[in-house]
């Protein structure tokens, strides 16, 4: 017995210092990452001086390309200088967040597409966390009653898009609902804690308690799009928008999937949002596809039998299958918090989020100052089957990049 012990005990303890090791590389590497990022937005800075244009990825002549105030992405780059700002407690860190957050301010009226979550808790958001500003606030409670007016208690989900048409032309989604979706989920918990109105949780549950029955496949991947009858809230189908086909996991879908319901968990306590929470990243974690550096492919079924994309798609114009270090980001950022939550059951989630990390700090993913066009992570992907974005920095992979490390810091 006393054998049996004391051999446990050794383990335990060169387990515990291969961790210590593990965690202090990832320290350091935290922060080589930022002093990169000082440099990095210190120079997109000095060529990004027009309010009215957000950064966003690089175009295909090389040059940076820019979106404009109703563009879902725009509140990632004042989301992404409120970090250096928390990480660095820089004044002029503070004052660029800031002058970039509040041009995004006539967005809190903004219904044209649910992305309204991204476009200002990532901004308006993490300044208010970070400040206590007054108008931050009322500004966020104004984003959450418009992105209500989105919701159909018919349907029980927030419309994210207007009328679209399908890839095959076929289908005319009326009432679309997409993965991503879940994301803003966050703005409607703090407006009701904010408020004590709980119309906001309400929606949000309702939201959530849908995606979870209609978005997943047995395994626990998601469909991208869920088109709804708005009349009858009946399901009339399940496809894909970005992703490699209609019965493929979109890689980045999965990942908004994994952070959406662990915010759920963390917001209610409620336990079956843990457990989805946490198949949904053993899918993702455990997939035979996933690389061993756990950045993944833009999509877990490319090329795969019994996958047939409805889109242009030509295996040959690219030598090799894309990754998405967007992805990956999310899903770091999201397994960081997934762990705290699941106690003795979250070492492995955590490691996850670790290695992840390290991979994306490296020379692999992390561009040198003074390329990249200024932003932090190579090897992203927008949209394959729009053909746009591919193999590009990411406005949204730096966000999340940074929100990983600051989470991992601070656990």
């Amino acid at each position: 017995m006393l054998m049996k012990i004391a051999i446990l005990t050794f383990i335990l303890f060169f387990y515990t210092a291969f961790l210590s090791k593990d965690k202090g590389k990832l320290e350091k590497a935290t922060g080589h990452v930022f002093d990169s990022a000082q440099q990095h937005y210190q120079n997109m800075l000095r060529v990004s001086k027009d309010l009215t244009k957000y950064p966003r990825t690089s175009a295909p002549n090389g040059s940076l390309k820019y979106t404009d105030i109703h563009d879902w992405t725009g509140g990632f780059w004042p989301g992404s200088l409120w970090y250096l700002y928390e990480y660095t407690k820089d004044p002029q860190w503070l004052e660029a967040a800031k002058r970039w957050t509040e041009s995004l301010e006539k967005n809190q009226f903004n219904n044209t597409h649910h992305d309204i979550g991204f476009m200002m808790y990532c901004s308006y958001g993490n300044g208010y966390r970070l400040t206590g500003d007054p108008k931050y606030r009322d500004v966020l409670l104004q984003s959450a009653k418009t992105l209500i007016t989105r919701f159909n208690p018919t349907v029980g989900c927030i419309k994210s898009w207007d009328q679209k048409l399908s890839w095959d032309g076929k289908t005319m989604f009326k009432y679309p609902v997409i993965i991503d979706n879940m994301i803003n989920l966050e703005l409607l918990f703090f407006a009701s804690k904010e408020t004590g109105d709980p119309v906001y949780r309400n929606i949000a549950l309702q939201h959530a308690d849908n995606t979870l029955k209609n978005h997943f496949r047995p395994d626990y991947s998601s469909y991208h799009v869920v088109n709804y009858d708005a009349a009858t809230g009946k399901v009339l189908h399940q496809e894909t928008n970005q992703g490699f086909a209609d019965n493929s996991t979109w890689a980045r879908g999965q990942g908004w999937a994994i952070y959406g319901f662990t915010v759920m968990y963390r917001e209610t306590k409620d336990n079956k949002y843990l457990q989805a929470a946490r198949k949904m990243a053993d899918y993702y974690l455990d997939n035979k596809n996933l690389p061993d550096d756990k950045v993944p492919y833009w999509d877990f079924n490319v090329n795969q039998p019994g996958f047939t994309p409805k889109w242009k798609y030509d295996a040959a114009k690219l030598s090799y299958i894309p990754r998405d270090a967007s992805a990956a980001a999310v899903v770091s950022s999201a397994l960081v918090e997934l762990s705290q939550h699941l106690g003795s059951k979250g070492g492995k989630y955590r490691r996850a989020a670790q290695h992840i990390l390290t991979s994306l700090s490296s020379e692999a993913y992390l561009a040198k100052p003074g390329t990249n066009n200024n932003f932090l992570l190579k090897h992203s992907v927008g949209s394959m089957p729009h053909g746009v974005e591919i193999d590009v920095p990411l406005v949204y992979a730096d966000y999340y990049f940074l929100e990983a490390l600051l989470r991992n810091k601070k656990s």
